[in-house]
């Protein structure tokens, strides 16, 4: 029986490192809990932002969100929420919240998730960000309320 025992591997040539099909190259965060708020359909940078410089053109970047939101009560109301990559739209996920009968001005929260196989072709640092409007214009939707801290992960996977 043969072992071999390594504390390093190096590439022999920079940039050509060992990308091994399906695995994880480099794993990225992001997070924030600066609350922002918004009675507008026009959408707005939630905050929550996460670069990441691929190793290679052909990765993919695994795109994991939890996005902390809420909204007013009103018949009306709803958080509208999306993904991008730098000015590109890459999904749209939309607030999911009951109403209540009396149609009160409480806010109501909770996480908001998405998960994106993105294709960026790049070896250039690309930054991924969410956005949020208050998509029925009434009422009032916000992100981060009350300290509540959003999360992005960026995983980079070898191809």
């Amino acid at each position: 029986m043969s072992a071999l025992y390594v504390d390093t591997i190096n590439e022999k040539t920079s940039g050509n490192g060992v990308l091994i099909p399906g695995h994880v190259v480099q794993v990225v965060t992001g997070s924030t809990a600066t609350g922002a708020s918004s009675t507008s359909s026009t959408y707005a940078d939630t905050g929550l932002t996460a670069s990441i410089t691929p190793s290679s053109t052909s990765s993919k970047i695994l795109v994991i969100v939890n996005q902390q939101g809420c909204q007013k009560y009103t018949s009306t109301t709803g958080l509208g929420l999306k993904l991008f990559r730098g000015a590109t739209e890459l999904v749209k996920f939309e607030g999911q919240f009951g109403i209540n009968s009396n149609n009160s001005y409480d806010f109501n929260g909770g996480g908001n998730g998405v998960t994106h196989l993105d294709s960026p072709s790049t070896t250039s640092a690309t930054t991924y960000k969410t956005q949020f409007n208050n998509r029925n214009a009434a009422g009032g939707v916000g992100v981060q309320a009350d300290g509540a801290t959003s999360t992005i992960t960026l995983m980079e996977i070898a191809q």
